[in-house]
């Protein structure tokens, strides 16, 4: 999140921010398990009515920004989010789920959902953007040393006339560079700005008719340390938040006793709130059982009318901020893939 600084005209200043804030979020989001581990490795699976909350807290003036994840939907798996930070009237909100296809050597991801961030000026505007989600590519399956890169092009349509058009380009087999990226910053009246560089390292303006940013200056530097997310001890969890939830998981894999870690994965699994299944090694045949066991109890709650309570969101069946700035965007019809179903911050008092 990047708060607004001071500035005699706001407008332009406020669409590079946010173009400059996503993009400075992409290497905590897609490279940080190659960097601590070597390779990207494969995430647990999260369950339906998983949670996870955090914290920034408040440095400089910045104000606090808090987020609050719950996994929605178990099949299709759907996490939905909502980051948000009161003081600088900023809330983001917003779904994401994988369709997975294989080409080439490499796994192939698309990213289904889309996030919409509102902006509550000082003097009462509300600014909204739509973010969409690049596709991501697997590569280096064949080397026993897969990384992540980020393909295609992903937008951010703004409510006041503004598009950003992010296109990803990684690394080729003859040779090039992983993780480059072009950025074009479009207003009602033409180009503005245009960053082109590495996404997980330090990008550049290559052009701009902004008055806030100087051709050849840096755009996003991503180099430093990243701030880490406060969370709560594990003590102090929820039998659903993430850390909880998966602690004997997560302990077994860190001290190699992979038989506590595949039992424990297995019975949340099946379910988060069953008991411990008596120390039970189960065989792959039962394995797989077991996991199939909580499709078909959502199976079975949809057929009965009660379906899964979500927590933080609500299910809406559209959604006009996404509806309204698709119309925007050169290919609209792959680009949001707009959703049936949209998850929307639950008020506190509901």
């Amino acid at each position: 999140m990047v708060h607004r600084t001071s500035c005699p005209a706001p407008g332009l200043w406020e669409r590079q921010l946010t173009l400059h804030a996503l993009q400075a979020t992409l290497k905590g989001q897609y490279t940080t398990r190659n960097e601590k581990m070597g390779s990207e490795k494969k995430p647990l699976n999260p369950v339906l009515g998983e949670l996870f909350f955090g914290t920034w807290p408040d440095k400089n003036g910045r104000g606090e920004t808090t987020l609050t994840v719950e996994q929605v939907s178990h099949h299709p798996p759907i996490t939905a989010y909502c980051i948000a930070n009161a003081s600088k009237g900023l809330v983001l909100t917003g779904h994401n789920a994988q369709k997975t296809s294989f080409s080439s050597g490499s796994i192939v991801v698309k990213q289904v959902g889309h996030a919409i961030l509102t902006h509550t000026l000082p003097n009462g505007t509300v600014e909204k953007y739509l973010i969409t989600l690049p596709r991501l590519r697997i590569d280096g399956l064949w080397y026993g040393s897969p990384y992540i890169e980020l393909t295609d092009t992903s937008y951010i349509v703004s409510s006041t006339g503004y598009t950003a058009t992010i296109e990803y380009k990684g690394k080729g087999y003859f040779g090039g560079k992983s993780h480059q990226y072009k950025a074009t910053l479009v207003g009602p009246t033409g180009a503005t700005t245009v960053a082109e560089g590495l996404w997980d390292t330090v990008s550049k303006v290559t052009s701009t008719r902004s008055r806030y940013v100087e051709t050849g200056e840096v755009f996003v530097d991503v180099t430093g340390a990243k701030e880490e997310v406060t969370v709560k001890p594990v003590e102090e969890q929820g039998e659903w938040e993430t850390r909880k939830l998966w602690e004997l998981v997560a302990k077994g894999i860190r001290t190699g006793d992979y038989e506590i870690a595949s039992r424990e994965k297995t019975r949340i699994e099946v379910s988060p709130h069953s008991t411990v299944l008596g120390g039970l090694i189960f065989d792959s045949d039962s394995v797989f059982g077991l996991q199939n066991e909580q499709r078909q109890r959502r199976k079975d709650e949809a057929a009965a009318g009660t379906p899964w309570q979500l927590k933080y969101f609500d299910h809406v069946e559209s959604d006009p901020d996404c509806e309204s700035r698709t119309v925007y965007l050169p290919s609209r019809p792959s680009v949001p893939n707009p959703p049936t179903r949209r998850q929307s911050p639950r008020r506190a008092d509901q």
